[in-house]
């Protein structure tokens, strides 16, 4: 008897011993959910993705710093304008407007509607037209800057200075991801320019229907059906600018990037990964 207790206590102790040395492992409900996917390297000068709804911030880099924003700056063209005239204005284009000419050729005492005036500036980028925008708005393109400045202190844009209307490279003409992130979520509030930013396509006539346009949209991005919006950008000194909106899962994710390294590329791998953090926290 005493020999079974002595042989039964040397295997308590052996399996005690072998239960020491296993290695610790969590219950399954306890475990720490994966990541969707790594945090992605950032290729641009600054870059700031944001979903709108909870305003939060998801991917940052250099989001303060001011920089050229080339034709991302006509969305506060747009945003004025559309705050001084009624769309269906007829604009008559100045002679001075036509100082940087677009593929599209807008010719001085052409007459077309405001509306397909800034269909032409924010779907096809087109700086003529940005130009006979602003002439017709401000009386003239300096006047009409003075707005756009005044507009953008409103909305609290603190690291943003206009110089001109449509974005080319010029001293005092700035901005920054987050003042441009801030800037866009104002306009898209717009019925007129949330549909036109996210418009591959469309066709504008004259006053009188003596020449027809067919504009097409700068932004590649589009060809995504979850992709609606919103403006790009291109000079010398900012390189490939973007601004992308994505709605999916009831989740609106807005992308601004200056200077982007494979601006289309990048733009649809950071807004999936945007997708799939915010996908993983709902669960």
């Amino acid at each position: 008897m005493e020999k079974r207790l002595q042989g039964g206590s040397l295997l308590v102790a052996t399996f005690l011993m072998a239960v020491m040395f296993l290695p610790c492992v969590a219950p399954a409900e306890e475990a720490e959910p994966a990541s969707p996917q790594p945090r992605p390297v950032i290729k641009a000068a600054a870059l700031y993705m944001v979903e709108l709804k909870s305003g939060r911030v998801l991917l940052e880099k250099n989001a303060t710093r001011r920089l050229p924003p080339a034709s991302l700056t006509k969305i506060m063209t747009a945003l004025v304008a559309l705050d001084a005239a009624p769309l269906q204005e007829v604009v008559k284009i100045d002679r001075r407007a036509i100082v940087h000419h677009s593929s599209y050729n807008f010719r001085s005492g052409e007459e077309f509607l405001l509306r397909d005036l800034m269909t032409a500036m924010l779907v096809a980028s087109a700086n003529d037209a940005c130009e006979a925008v602003a002439w017709h708005i401000g009386g003239d393109d300096k006047r009409f800057v003075g707005m756009m400045n005044e507009r953008a202190g409103k909305l609290g844009l603190k690291n943003t200075h206009f110089a001109n209307p449509c974005g080319f490279d010029a001293p005092g003409h700035y901005s920054t991801a987050a003042d441009l992130a801030k800037l866009t979520e104002q306009a898209l509030q717009q019925p007129f320019f949330s549909m036109m930013v996210r418009t591959l396509a469309r066709d504008i006539t004259t006053v009188d229907g003596a020449r027809k346009l067919s504009l097409h949209s700068t932004n590649e991005l589009l060809i995504d059906p979850d992709v609606n919006g919103v403006k790009t950008g291109y000079t010398n000194k900012a390189g490939r600018c973007l601004i992308a909106s994505m709605f999916k899962d009831r989740h609106r994710l807005l992308l601004v990037g200056l200077n982007v390294q494979d601006r289309w590329e990048q733009a649809t791998r950071l807004l999936r990964y945007g997708q799939a953090v915010l996908r993983a926290d709902s669960g």
